[in-house]
């Protein structure tokens, strides 16, 4: 059984590939498989490299994951076009294939609202018409996403400010009695979710799935939890597209599949992690 993962140099992936290399006797190899969209004949590289390792399962996590990119042809390489490659492959030699969709697919309830929102909507239709799952993942945290930069989490950047000796802000509310909230999900469960996905595969396949925590929870109950002082941000600094709502619905988890890790506890156990690096 060879798998296939994606994004390996990346966060989600980086940390789903560690665990199946330590999960003795799910799969017999794994291979990896990162931008190689730099060059024009990228891919003709992508197809021979499916073509003589043959995976059987594929978990797609790799992608363009900067919400504020307006490069419509990096997007389009990036997140469409290669994941229509990949899910080409696995409708046709009838491979599992497991797609990091993105809970900006949902916008503020009326569907994308962003490049990238719409880049991994499609993604995931091209997944779900080639018999694959989709797994639309909130706002992820946990270990190993320093290299992310202004895309690592927010309880990440909000630590390091604060380590800092820096300002740490907050996006006000839009509405006297509207603060934004988000579903706050620790790298633990999306893992999880991956695993539970491919061992249910044949009853799941052919849809997408929220993966969250299923609380919508406010940036001062996060600050809270990590004891970090806050002020507000002026209201320009708010992004035209910023979703101040998100919230995974239990209703869409996959059947059997729940987070393990309440939100606080999530931050607590990162904070742990973070104080011993």
């Amino acid at each position: 059984m060879i798998v296939l993962v994606t994004g390996t140099n990346g966060f989600i992936g980086k940390a789903l590939l560690n665990k199946i290399m330590h999960t003795p006797g799910a799969f017999t190899k794994v291979i990896r498989l990162d931008d190689t969209t730099d060059h024009e004949f990228w891919q003709d590289d992508v197809k021979h490299f499916l073509s003589y390792y043959q995976p059987d399962v594929i978990f797609h996590i790799g992608a363009c994951s900067d919400t504020q990119n307006f490069d419509v042809q990096e997007m389009m390489v990036k997140n469409v076009e290669s994941t229509f490659i990949l899910a080409n492959y696995a409708k046709t030699n009838s491979i599992p294939i497991i797609y990091s969709s993105s809970a900006s697919c949902y916008g503020n309830g009326d569907g994308p609202i962003s490049l990238y929102a719409w880049s991994k909507f499609i993604g995931e239709q091209y997944v779900i018409n080639a018999g694959g799952i989709a797994l639309r993942y909130f706002n992820v945290f946990g270990y190993d996403e320093s290299h992310k930069n202004k895309m690592a989490s927010f309880i990440y950047q909000a630590y390091q400010k604060h380590k800092n000796n820096s300002i740490v802000e907050i996006f006000p509310s839009q509405y006297e009695d509207s603060r934004p909230r988000r579903d706050f999900v620790y790298i633990e469960d999306v893992i999880s979710a991956n695993l539970y996905a491919y061992a249910n595969y044949s009853r799941l396949r052919e849809s997408y799935y929220d993966v969250g925590s299923g609380t919508a929870t406010s940036y001062e109950d996060v600050m809270k939890y990590m004891q970090i002082p806050f002020e507000y941000a002026p209201y320009s600094a708010i992004p035209i597209n910023y979703q101040y709502y998100t919230k995974a619905d239990p209703n869409r988890f996959m059947l059997g599949w729940k987070p393990n890790w309440r939100v606080r506890d999530g931050i607590l156990d990162y904070m742990n992690i973070l104080k011993s690096l």
